[in-house]
């Protein structure tokens, strides 16, 4: 099905068609329809399935169906989000639909001047993107008015709930009519997720992008079975054989990251970090250059794991496994969004043998694994038998650096 069936206002058209947005994914044509029509919805929607579409295109076109004049501090509708990171992508994204419309697009999140935002929020908003604590902020300082608020969205609500915002997101809610509108969304739907929605949608339109915690059918996965201290070697090897232009790569810790990334300086490719003990414009000029092309690869911490989208980004490495094997889904969903292909490679040591079979578990399919001549491992398997006995061992926060004699890619 074509947005251009959906009839929709002639500005919107426009600036889809400017996106080469041509063909709706599946969700978008579960949630678009009954979303215009002002039904509740409750929404499994994995990332990269174009879900930002199908919540905002029925509340930009609802609010130019029907124009009002803002007062002070009024929000026609607010999306919440979990991070600042995804709140700027979704502002980002939003904006791009909303550039002929002319409607007033904010967003509201931590690490900025509370201030500055209040000025902005005085003004009013159409269209309100936030993180919830600093949502909540607002409405103590009473600079945002959600009394006639008509639209609300939980973008990642299972994050916002695993992040402990339950509160702060009723709390928010309790703001707003009862006559609103309510749209959740949610990679997975856990038993905490449809309690959250029992309490706050009405007879809600259920729809499905794909099945929980699967992951895009065009990003193949495969793994490099290697020793820990051998990961960046193999790394910066592959990079250089395969002639990878962009790459995300995940550590678990902010240690790993910024050992990895002394690493790659010393193999002198052009490298940028994003963790948490970054600031908030470090992080942002390291996406941006990244995003440009200026950059061969990004590290990043679980912090980047949602809300980053890099159009085309066709590979997506896993240095360390997450912890928790969910995780796994939203770092590789950076890659294979909308149709595209992408590759999921993951550097899996003995230890982390157990992190890959839950992760395996999770998605329902093994994942193919390459040996690859030099990087050889010991019995796998007999480790496997004895953590499974004796319980994991306990990982450490700094991987290990090492030159390998004769190894091409070094640099002097």
């Amino acid at each position: 099905m074509k947005f251009s069936a959906l009839d929709l206002h002639p500005s919107i058209q426009q600036a889809l068609d400017e996106c080469g947005y041509s063909d709706m994914t599946p969700i978008q044509k579960q949630a678009i329809v009954p979303g215009r029509r002002g039904k509740d919805l409750l929404a499994n929607a994995q990332t990269g399935t174009g879900k930002t579409a199908a919540f905002s295109i029925p509340i930009l076109q609802k609010i130019a169906d029907n124009p009002a004049e803002l007062g002070e501090g009024q929000v026609r509708a607010i999306i919440l989000t979990p991070t600042r990171e995804l709140a700027r992508q979704l502002d980002e994204t939003i904006s791009r639909y909303n550039l002929h419309l002319g409607l007033r697009v904010l967003s509201v999140y931590g690490g900025v001047n509370l201030e500055t935002q209040q000025k902005k929020l005085r003004r009013g908003a159409d269209i309100l993107i936030a993180t919830p604590g600093r949502l909540i902020e607002h409405i103590t300082a009473c600079s945002v008015n959600l009394g006639t608020t008509e639209f609300v969205v939980l973008d990642e609500a299972d994050r916002m709930l695993d992040m402990g915002f339950v509160s702060d997101v009723m709390a928010i809610l309790d703001q707003t009519p009862a006559s609103r509108q309510t749209m959740l969304f949610s990679a997975t739907l856990s038993e905490a997720v449809h309690k959250l929605s029992r309490h706050i949608l009405k007879r809600p339109e259920k729809v499905s992008a794909a099945r929980q915690n699967t992951i895009a059918e065009t990003v193949e996965h495969v793994v490099y079975p290697v020793e820990e201290k051998r990961k960046a070697d193999l790394f910066a090897e592959l990079i250089q054989e395969e002639n990878w232009f962009q790459v995300l790569v995940f550590t678990s810790t902010k240690a790993q990251a910024n050992e990895l990334m002394m690493d790659l300086k010393y193999d002198g490719i052009e490298a940028v970090i994003c963790h948490g003990d970054k600031s908030q414009g470090a992080r942002r000029r390291s996406i941006a250059d990244f995003k440009a092309g200026k950059i061969q690869v990004l590290v990043a911490t679980e912090v980047a794991a949602r809300g980053l989208d890099i159009q085309g980004l066709e590979h997506v490495v896993n240095y360390n496994l997450p912890y928790l094997a969910e995780d796994y889904v939203h770092r590789v969903g950076r890659t294979g969004r909308a149709g595209q292909t992408g590759k999921a490679i993951s550097f899996v040591s003995r230890e982390e043998e157990n992190a890959l079979d839950s992760i395996e578990r999770l998605i329902g399919a093994p994942i193919r694994r390459i040996f690859r001549k030099g990087y050889e491992v010991g019995n796998r398997e007999g480790l496997r038998k004895r953590i499974h006995k004796k319980g994991p061992k306990k990982r450490t926060n700094k991987a290990t650096r090492t030159q390998v004699i004769g190894r091409k890619s070094r640099k002097k």
